[in-house]
């Protein structure tokens, strides 16, 4: 079995449910489990991380706008690898190989793999795609036993945020400039983990909203979880904001987690990242 994954959360997908040898190939983002960076890369990107996020945001929108993909596939790397099982994505094209990228690196593989594409926006979604790919990769029943201990592991954070009279009231942004509030998955996470999510509203994508507007919120807690990047870069990113309004909604409480290990990434630790932020909403 010869398994390529083109986005970092089904490599650990793919690592949590025993496959982690099978693996011959991953894209340019993929770094966890730490073994996997051993491995060769068939992605690369066309925009440098190391640009301001502004920066990055408008090569991204023109991307989008031109229908030039921010993400290449290094299709002569990945012919060499002669994949059995192929998995990408169609939840975002900026993140990761998209849809039509996908869909001609497919036409040009001879022989055709067994293509996989992920496209989860909610918790359950997510534990659906753990089994699909165990499917694929044939191991039904690691993938059962995975999915089994994350229920779990939900299930008791359901508990202890029923026992929490009040919830209290989050914001969870995954950019800082524009300002995006995370979407998807996350305000699922918020509320597991004991909180109600003031931003946006579980299973739509992230969308763009003005300081002014995310300040009228008035959240008692502000989680910098920021797409792609670790806590570092984020307490980077926070200090460079200056927008008065911005600056008002700083004045409360806010906490800076490594988005790109836990909130971006569809995964099994999406579970850890609800229970990390149950013990910040617990304070």
């Amino acid at each position: 079995m010869r398994v390529v994954s083109l986005l970092p959360a089904a490599t650990e997908i793919v690592a949590a449910i025993g496959g982690a040898g099978f693996l011959v190939g991953v894209s340019h983002e993929c770094d966890y489990p730490p073994e996997v960076q051993a491995l060769p890369r068939v992605t690369r990107t066309l925009v440098d991380p190391s640009l301001p996020a502004r920066e990055i945001d408008r090569q991204m929108v023109e991307a989008k706008r031109s229908g030039v993909a921010p993400i290449e596939v290094d299709l002569p790397a990945l012919t060499r690898l002669r994949p059995d099982v192929l998995i990408g994505q169609s939840v975002c094209d900026v993140c990761a190989v998209g849809t039509d990228e996908l869909a001609r690196v497919v036409r040009a593989l001879d022989p055709t793999p067994w293509v996989v594409t992920l496209h989860p926006h909610t918790l359950a979604d997510v534990f659906g795609d753990i089994v699909r790919v165990g499917e694929s990769i044939e191991q039904r029943d690691d993938a059962a036993e995975v999915v089994a201990g994350l229920t779990q592991r939900v299930r008791r954070l359901e508990q202890s945020a029923v026992l929490r009279p009040t919830p209290v009231r989050v914001l969870v942004l995954e950019w800082l400039d524009p300002p995006y509030v995370a979407g998807h998955w996350v305000p699922e996470l918020v509320a597991l983990a004991g909180g109600t999510d003031v931003g946006n509203v579980a299973g739509r994508p992230a969308v763009v909203r003005s300081w002014a507007e995310l300040a009228m919120a008035a959240p008692d807690l502000v989680i910098i979880a920021l797409c792609g990047f670790d806590a570092a870069r984020a307490r980077r990113e926070l200090a460079a904001v200056t927008d008065p309004d911005a600056r008002a909604l700083f004045s409360r409480r806010v906490e800076v987690i490594d988005g790109n290990a836990y909130t971006s990434r569809p995964g099994p630790r999406l579970v850890e990242a609800a229970e990390l932020l149950a013990r910040l909403i617990r304070g």
